[in-house]
């Protein structure tokens, strides 16, 4: 069988590859390498401007070169990488050998070719290359994404701030609220996420080995080379540095940015859950699309896909995530192999979130507020207006104002008449009956609306 998006094993190159353009070229094996050669060539011009006396500064022609490999790398450029990695039996090796390789007719860069990867171990261009990857693919796809629903739903939160809905705490009738209340309440805690999301540092080590700079102070014993590190790393890469590791940067920042993307995941499964719910209730119809079929049987199906689709992919990236959090920091003695093959699958997990807010986007997309369900379900519940009543009657004094509404009220089929019928039988003063006649489930939506106006934006 060829390969094909037919045959593909995973989804995310199959059936979704269409929706992981932007993603891929970033996490793919292809965007490893490209974040290779960029840490290599970094390295490689930082060293020519340490003042040693066998590596002169190069010229900016040069410079310009060098960085020209790492903005024009290509698809045949990777695959002559892999082509010497079937060699080596090394990837990070074959990216050494590669660059050596264009350095060919340069006489500078082929008189300096020794400092390609000069006292490096193979981890110091892998970890600052996943940290290139994962910054790039969190500033460029993941926190466009998350904006996209946050945007989405604060503007709908404004749009729906007055309008009333019924609350269900446990499933069963409860106070009223707003439509654009709840969602506030979402985007709220979505922007708290985000927040954590884009604040998470992303480390990077250049320390050798074990970390303790043991072949640089072999060649160069005078030189600063926690301050050249740092240097390259801040300055040259645009990463955080750690200067305490082992042979592997310990994966610690990645964790955390792991988790803080699964807390984001889970405060989006949990409101694609409450939208499959409001569908069902009928308080949100969605905008029909010609040719689209529902079920294969019934033909007056809409079903809530895209919210059900998002829910899966949240949660295979919610597991995926949680793999990397608990596995990566973990590492024997100074260094074992471990992390290598799971830190392949970083992209999976960023697809299966990215493809989980591309479709909860589409669902947003589709809904449209269906009022006269929203009303006609708070006009059948005029149970909840007992708490108005019994809170009403304890400011006044009234004896055992709950217990009174709690007979009245619990299991019992209630309308308008009976509870205002209660209301005039009780021993309240005269303007106070008048409020809360006046009062309907509708109306008794306490500051929802200004809460949801009031929404940070």
């Amino acid at each position: 069988m060829t390969h094909s998006t037919l045959s593909a094993l995973s989804p995310l190159d199959g059936r979704y590859a269409g929706r992981m353009a932007t993603l891929r070229p970033l996490m793919s094996e292809f965007g490893l390498m490209q974040r290779r050669v960029q840490v290599e060539v970094e390295w490689f011009i930082a060293l020519s401007d340490a003042g040693f006396a066998e590596f002169k500064p190069l010229a900016e022609a040069s410079r310009g070169y060098l960085r020209s490999l790492v903005l024009r790398f290509s698809e045949a450029d990777a695959q002559a990488i892999k082509d010497i990695e079937r060699i080596t039996n090394h990837d990070v090796k074959a990216v050494e050998y590669w660059m050596k390789q264009r350095f060919k007719g340069h006489a500078d860069l082929e008189a300096a070719g020794e400092f390609v990867h000069f006292a490096c171990t193979s981890e110091d261009i892998n970890n600052t290359s996943h940290a290139l990857m994962l910054k790039a693919a969190r500033e460029q796809v993941l926190l466009p994404a998350v904006d996209r629903i946050i945007s989405k739903l604060h503007g709908m939160a404004q749009a729906m701030a007055a309008l009333p809905m019924l609350s269900r705490t446990h499933g069963q009738t409860a106070s009223p609220t707003t439509v654009g209340k709840e969602i506030a309440n979402v985007v709220a805690r979505l922007q708290t996420a985000r927040a954590r999301i884009a604040g998470v540092a992303l480390l990077a080590k250049m320390n050798g080995a074990v970390g303790n700079y043991n072949a640089h102070l072999a060649a160069y014993p005078a030189h600063d080379w926690p301050a050249f590190s740092r240097m390259v790393v801040e300055q040259r890469l645009g990463l955080a540095f750690n200067p305490y590791t082992i042979q592997i940067e310990p994966h610690d920042y990645m964790a955390e940015l792991f988790d803080a993307m699964t807390r984001c995941n889970t405060i989006l499964i949990d409101w694609c859950r409450d939208v499959w719910g409001y569908i069902s209730l009928g308080y949100f119809k969605q905008r029909l699309k010609d040719g689209e079929v529902g079920s294969s049987t019934m033909p007056h199906k809409v079903n809530p896909i895209d919210f059900e689709n998002a829910e899966g992919n949240f949660g295979l990236a919610n597991a995926l995530l949680t793999h990397l959090s608990q596995k990566l920091p973990v590492s024997r003695w100074q260094r074992d192999l471990t992390d290598s093959t799971v830190l392949r699958n970083m992209g999976v997990a960023f697809g299966y979130a990215v493809l989980g807010l591309d479709s909860l986007a589409k669902g947003l997309d589709k809904l449209e507020t269906n009022e006269a369900a929203l009303a006609a379900d708070l006009d059948a519940a005029w149970e909840v207006m007992a708490e108005a009543v019994q809170t009403v009657m304890r400011r006044h004094g009234l004896p055992e104002p709950y217990e009174q509404l709690k007979a009245f009220t619990r299991g019992q089929p209630m309308t308008q008449d009976l509870m205002l019928g209660f209301v005039d039988k009780l021993a309240l003063p005269e303007d106070e009956k008048a409020r809360l006649r006046a009062m309907s489930p509708a109306s008794y939506t306490g500051l929802a609306a200004q809460l949801a106006r009031g929404l940070p934006g």
